[in-house]
């Protein structure tokens, strides 16, 4: 399942996805992974948490990121939660491309019973019908 945590930059988005992957690790048996676009977050995240700077694989485009994404999976049959900070700029997407992904990404998240829950850059009211419907916070 896709969860989606939406709202304008600086309007703490990441302190509720930190908190969650905090919290969600004391409750699962498998793993969780936490992306992100950098390393600035490892000392507020539990350590049992793994921690993924994207930016340290190289990926252009959004479908390299899905790839990714099925990489990290296929390599941990255990995941549980993949926690997915700064979606926009770690998954290499424009506004048009949003629909697309977050569509393919529920398609792998169903498919390998994984719950990818998401921060998106965007003011609530200008999403799509598509995101709408998966969003579980919107500040």
């Amino acid at each position: 399942m896709v969860q989606i945590i939406v709202g304008e930059k600086g309007k703490g988005k990441t302190k509720i996805l930190l908190d969650k992957a905090n919290t969600d690790i004391n409750s699962v048996k498998g793993t969780v992974v936490y992306l992100d676009k950098n390393n600035q977050h490892m000392y507020e995240l539990d350590r049992r948490v793994r921690l993924i700077n994207v930016r340290d694989y190289c990926i252009e485009c959004a479908s390299e990121f899905v790839g990714f994404i099925c990489g990290i999976i296929s390599q941990d049959h255990d995941i549980e939660k993949i926690y997915l900070d700064s979606f926009l700029k770690v998954a290499c997407l424009n506004a048009a491309d949003v629909d697309r992904i977050i569509e393919k990404l529920s398609v792998v998240a169903d498919k390998f019973n994984v719950d990818i829950i998401i921060s998106l850059s965007q003011k609530s009211e200008d999403v799509s019908a598509i995101v709408k419907e998966k969003v579980i916070v919107a500040l």
